[in-house]
């Protein structure tokens, strides 16, 4: 049996990460990722079965992610300090590209429901067999393909350039 001192020190990193993919958010992750974990403290001795105490701590972090309670009251994300500049050897343009399409990627995420955007990170980011996120989410499998379904085409959607039609600037 694991010592809980233990699971959080190997696997906080983890957790924390699947929480940020899922809420874009640093300081909303780390609340998520704490949550979960007190709540799966109180229950130690019942949850580290066969499969280790993992999958409940992610379902915790999912369930909390997905819960009413946890909505966004605004879209904003302070910054403590702001970037002083381009990394060693890279240029100003291609520094700006990147920071022009990361920001387009998580808008087309934050714009998903929440349904769809956690299908996205547990297929896309945690590899995360379509049969594992039904029974994370506690829904059908064909429920999941269609979440995907429709989570791609709206990304995709939001992130292909509309080419300008002739006589536009």
């Amino acid at each position: 049996m694991q010592d809980f001192d233990e699971f959080v020190t190997v696997r906080s990193a983890a957790l924390l990460r699947f929480a940020y993919l899922l809420t874009g958010d640093r300081h909303l992750a780390e609340d998520l990722t704490q949550e979960a974990l007190v709540r799966a403290h109180r229950r130690w001795h019942a949850i580290t079965g066969d499969e280790g105490p993992e999958p409940y701590v992610r379902r915790a972090v999912l369930r909390q992610y997905l819960s009413w309670r946890r909505r966004r009251a605004s879209t904003e994300r302070p910054v403590a300090d702001p970037p002083d500049g381009a990394p060693p050897g890279s240029s100003p343009d291609a520094l700006a590209d990147q920071v022009v399409d990361a920001d387009e990627m998580w808008t087309a995420l934050n714009a998903l429901p929440r349904s769809q955007r956690a299908v996205v990170v547990l297929r896309y980011y945690e590899d995360l067999p379509d049969a594992e996120i039904a029974r994370l989410l506690g829904c059908a499998q064909a429920t999941v393909r269609v979440h995907a379904f429709h989570a791609l085409h709206k990304l995709r959607s939001a992130l292909t350039p509309v080419p300008l039609r002739r006589g536009e600037p």
